[in-house]
C-alpha cells in the first residue's frame, strides 16, 4: 500500500509517498513559501533532485499540484490517485486528548482546532492541510499523528508546572513535549540494534537540529522530555532560547518597552545560537567561527553542549541509569564536533566516546568505545516512516 505523508508548516509543505510494504520512499519533496509569488516545489525522486516554480496561494493549490506531480509518468510514482491508500498528517499539538495516532473525522478536526492556542503557528497549518486533502481526495482515509502523543505517558510529577494549579485545570497549561514521533522511532530502532525488547531498555535520546529536545525513554515510553508547553523550552536551539529565568521576561519588557508579541519574537527567533553568536542560526557556520577563534562562536557551542549534557544527567537520574544515549536530527546525525563536546561531560556517567567512530556523519553507527558503560549511538531519524506505518495500521 502507498501512503502519502504530509507535514504542513506555517508556509511550507513537506511530503513523502511511501510504499509501506516495501519500506521504500517513492518520491518526496518540500513546497516552500506557500502564499507567495515565488513558491517552489523541491523534489527528490529516488536521489534525483529537481525544482519546480509554481504559484501556490494556499494549501488547496499546493496539495492539488503535488497530486498532479505524483502522477507524472517521468517520476514513476503512481499512475492514478486510486493507488494512494491513505494520507498521514503530522500534527504538532494534540493536547491531552490524543495519546496515540487516530483516524481523522470531524470530531478529531475540532479537537485539533481546540489546541491552536497551544500551537498557534503549527496547528492552523495542519487543519488547513487536512481540509485541503479531504477536498482533493474525498474517499481516501486520513490519519493524524501527533508530536505530543508519545509524551502522554509522562507521569504528573514530570509534566506539572509549579504554578497555581488552576492554570492546569482551566487552561491545560503543562509540559507536553514535542519531537515525539522521532523519539519513538529511535527507541524502536535502538531495541532492534541491541536485539532487545523496548521494555528492557532505558534510553536518553537527543534530537538535535534547528529545534532540539532530549527525551528520557523507559521501556519504550517517554517519562520526561525537555520541551514543555511549547517547543521553546529545554535546551538552547538555533534561534530559540531554551530554559531561562522567567523573571527575565518582565524585566526586559520594562527596559525596552516591549509587548508580548515582541518577547515571543525575541525568544523564538532571535535567541539561541543566533542570539549569542551573532554569526548564524546554522551550526555549521558557527563551527567555522569556532575554527577561526571567534569567542562568541566558541561560547555558543560550549554553552549548548554544557546544557545538553546537564539534561542528559537529569534524565539519567530520572531513569535510574541508562543503557543507551542516542543522537539524531540534523545536528545530532552530522555534527561530530557537537557530539564530542557533549560526551566530554558524560565521562562521569561511564560513557566513553570512540573518536574514530564519531568521525561518521549521517550514518547509523555505534560511537561508544568498548570500555564505555553506556552505549552511544547515532541513529538517523525517520518520522515520515512512523507516520506512514501508523496510517497503514489504522486503515488496513
Amino acid at each position: 500500500m502507498k501512503i502519502l505523508v504530509l507535514n504542513c508548516g506555517s508556509s511550507s509543505l513537506k511530503f513523502q509517498l511511501v510504499d509501506v510494504v516495501k519500506n521504500t520512499i517513492l518520491i518526496k519533496g518540500n513546497f516552500e513559501r506557500i502564499g507567495g509569488m515565488k513558491t517552489t516545489l523541491k523534489l527528490d525522486v529516488r536521489g534525483e533532485k529537481t525544482e519546480i516554480l509554481r504559484i501556490a496561494r494556499d494549501y488547496d493549490e499546493a496539495i492539488s499540484f503535488i497530486l498532479e506531480v505524483l502522477q507524472k509518468p517521468e517520476y514513476n510514482a503512481i499512475k492514478s490517485l486510486d493507488e494512494i491508500g491513505g494520507v498521514g498528517h503530522r500534527v504538532v499539538h494534540g493536547g491531552e486528548m490524543f495519546n496515540t495516532s487516530v483516524l481523522i473525522n470531524n470530531e478529531v478536526i475540532k479537537e485539533i482546532e481546540k489546541c491552536i492556542a497551544l500551537a498557534p503557528l503549527h496547528n492552523p497549518a495542519s487543519v488547513a492541510g487536512i481540509k485541503a486533502t479531504a477536498k482533493a481526495l474525498p474517499n481516501v482515509p486520513m490519519v493524524a499523528v501527533f508530536d505530543t502523543a508519545f509524551h502522554q505517558t509522562m507521569p504528573a510529577k514530570a509534566y506539572i508546572y509549579q504554578i497555581p494549579y488552576r492554570y492546569y485545570t482551566t487552561y491545560k497549561i503543562r509540559k507536553y513535549g514535542f519531537h515525539g514521533t522521532s523519539h519513538r522511532f529511535v527507541a524502536k530502532r535502538v531495541a532492534q540494534i541491541m536485539n532487545k525488547k523496548p521494555e528492557e531498555l532505558k534510553i536518553i535520546n537527543c534530537h538535535l537540529g534547528q529545534g532540539a529536545s532530549i527525551c528520557a525513554i523507559d521501556g519504550g515510553k517517554s517519562i520526561d522530555t525537555s520541551m514543555g508547553l511549547t517547543p521553546l523550552s529545554g535546551i538552547p536551539m538555533a534561534t530559540r532560547s531554551g530554559d531561562i529565568d522567567p523573571a527575565i521576561i518582565p524585566y526586559i519588557m520594562k527596559l525596552d518597552n516591549l509587548g508580548p508579541e515582541d518577547i515571543e519574537e525575541i525568544l523564538n527567533k532571535q535567541s539561541g545560537a543566533w542570539g549569542v553568536s551573532g554569526v548564524s542560526s546554522d551550526f555549521r557556520d558557527i563551527e567555522d567561527g569556532l575554527e577561526m577563534g571567534d569567542q562568541r562562536s566558541i561560547l555558543t557551542l560550549e554553552s549548548q553542549a554544557y546544557k545538553i549534557a546537564q539534561f542528559i544527567g537529569q534524565y539519567y537520574v530520572s531513569l535510574g541509569g541508562a543503557d543507551a544515549i542516542t543522537f539524531t536530527g540534523g545536528v545530532g546525525e552530522n555534527g561530530k564536533e557537537c557530539r564530542a563536546r557533549i560526551c566530554q561531560y558524560l565521562k562521569c556517567l561511564g560513557a566513553e566516546l570512540d573518536e574514530v567512530a564519531n568521525e561518521s556523519k549521517g550514518k547509523e553507527i555505534c560511537i561508544s568505545s568498548t570500555n564505555s558503560k553506556i552505549t552511544l549511538y547515532v541513529i538517523p531519524t525517520n518520522e515520515e516512516l512512523i507516520i506512514a506505518k501508523d496510517t497503514y495500521e489504522l486503515i488496513k
